[in-house]
Order: C-alpha cells, then structure tokens, then sequence
C-alpha cells in the first residue's frame, strides 16, 4: 500500500515536470550580434527565436525542428539555417531512371534555411551524401544520422565560420559549407 501511494505521488511530481517548456541550445552568429533558438512550449506548439543583447528582434510562431537540432543564425540576423542530424526517412522514391537504384530514404530534408518571414528553403541528403556513400549513413527504424561529430558518430560537429558559414562533414568524410 505504501509502495502504491509513493508511486503515484512520484506520477504527480513528475507530470508538471514533463509539460516543462524545453528549448534548444542557443547559437550566436559569427558576428556576436545575433543569437537563435528554437522554444518547444508544448508538444507541435514551438516558436524560432532571434534575439539580440537587448532582446528579441523576430520570431516565428512554427515548429521548424526540434530541440536537439542545430540553429545558426545569420550576421544580419535575417536568416536561420536548421541542419536535422537525426532526420525522419524520406518516402517518396525520386523518379527518373538513374534514380531507380536510389533509396526513398535517401530523399529527405536534412537542412532546411528559415527567413524572418517564413519562407523555406530545404536541402536534402542526396546534396551531401553522393550515391556511394549512402552504405555510410546510419540507420535507424524511422531516422537516419548523416553528420559527423552529432549522435555518437565520430568527428567535428557541424560548426559557423569567422566568415559566416555553416562548415560540417557527413558520414561519407567530405567538407560541406552552407551560406546565408
């Protein structure tokens, strides 16, 4: 009996706890002007923030990732790039025939480019990861990891350059840069 009361109050404890606002890790641009992070209030109810010292400059009222993705935010503070190490599997097979021995895994959004306005620009795998390094991809039931240094899989993490870029290596070993 106890034992049943002590659990159920560890139940009630931990309720509020899990409904806990959670935000990701906040990232400065290169120039130290700008900072960005995503805020997850409730499960599918999330706003992008840039902010400088002084305080917020925009946000964006929409799930554009998750708490463990990564975020870097222009010098200007006009854009943000989002990059997905553990990205959901595509499922749509692309067409075509040299694109028949492709997986539809292969064809999902890894990075995505936000402006202060909304509008998207995605990346996928297969502008990264060439055709023979998809074996080198890892994964998982519904996710894949594709970065090096994130997730457990060895190397440099993606980084934001003196010069305002997004520098990373995926799993096939090869140097890629995203601009603003």
């Amino acid at each position: 009996m106890l034992r049943s009361v002590l659990v159920l109050v560890l139940l009630l404890v931990a309720l509020p706890v899990s409904a806990a606002e959670r935000s990701s890790r906040t990232r400065v641009s290169a120039n130290g002007t700008f900072s960005v992070r995503l805020v997850e209030k409730n499960p599918g109810q999330c706003t992008l923030e840039v902010s400088k010292e002084s305080g917020p400059v925009w946000t964006l009222a929409e799930c554009v990732g998750g708490v463990d993705d990564l975020y870097f935010v222009s010098n200007d503070g006009e854009r943000v790039w989002v990059l997905y190490p553990l990205a959901p599997k595509g499922t749509v097979k692309l067409a075509g025939k040299k694109n028949r021995k492709i997986p539809a895994w292969a064809n999902t959004a890894v990075a995505a480019q936000y402006t202060r306005r909304g509008q998207v620009q995605e990346r996928r795998l297969l502008e990264f990861v060439g055709s023979r390094e998809l074996p080198e991809v890892r994964q998982m039931a519904q996710h894949l990891k594709w970065l090096e240094g994130v997730l457990g899989v060895p190397g440099k993490g993606p980084r934001l350059t003196d010069a305002g870029r997004i520098e990373f290596e995926t799993v096939g070993g090869k140097t890629h840069q995203l601009t603003f």
